[in-house]
């Protein structure tokens, strides 16, 4: 691990919690105040120019969503993937679409699929993959799929559904189906 590199980064910001995956790819957490700061140093001044993905995971337990940035160093043969925890329920958080493009259209994803807020993102609110829905944003993990799909789509003729384990045991393991 490049402990040179997190030492100043330990000093300067809000970081919580540092885990090395693999040689050549480390997590840091970071609270949110931090988290543009955080991003543009490691952008401008760490070397990290790449963002090769923006996501978000919700921790419905723990009432949050973590943003994940995965940033790379080409200098440093480094993927960083900084975690952002946001709160859930107001959940809104600063726009990084001024240090790369790209990130306006993953912004405009995460605000229709997680509901979460990029204030001054420039398509954020503007339909993008689900034109019309009025639904829980989909990829919360509180959307039910089941029910959403039952109101929504008809019951075809011929279809049967199976209970997945069942079926999943029978068509994979037929000669031991009969011993469960």
């Amino acid at each position: 691990m490049n402990q040179e590199l997190f030492n100043r980064l330990a000093l300067r910001f809000g970081i919580t919690e540092v885990h090395q995956q693999r040689d050549d790819q480390i997590f840091i957490t970071a609270d949110q105040a931090d988290a543009v700061a955080l991003i543009t140093h490691l952008k401008h001044i760490e070397g990290f120019r790449h963002l090769s993905f923006f996501t978000a995971v919700d921790r419905i337990e723990e009432g949050k969503f973590d943003l994940k940035y995965m940033l790379h160093s080409y200098g440093l043969k480094l993927d960083l993937c900084v975690t952002i925890p946001v709160d859930r329920e107001k959940a809104k958080a600063d726009s990084i679409h001024h240090l790369w493009p790209a990130a306006v259209t993953y912004e405009q994803e995460l605000f229709e699929m997680f509901g979460i807020d990029f204030p001054g993102s420039p398509r954020v609110g503007k339909n993008f993959i689900l034109e019309g829905w009025e639904d829980l944003p989909p990829m919360r993990r509180d959307f039910d799929t089941r029910k959403y799909s039952e109101e929504v789509y008809y019951e075809r003729p011929g279809r049967v559904t199976h209970e997945p384990r069942e079926h999943m045991r029978k068509e994979l393991y037929p000669s031991e189906a009969e011993k469960w």
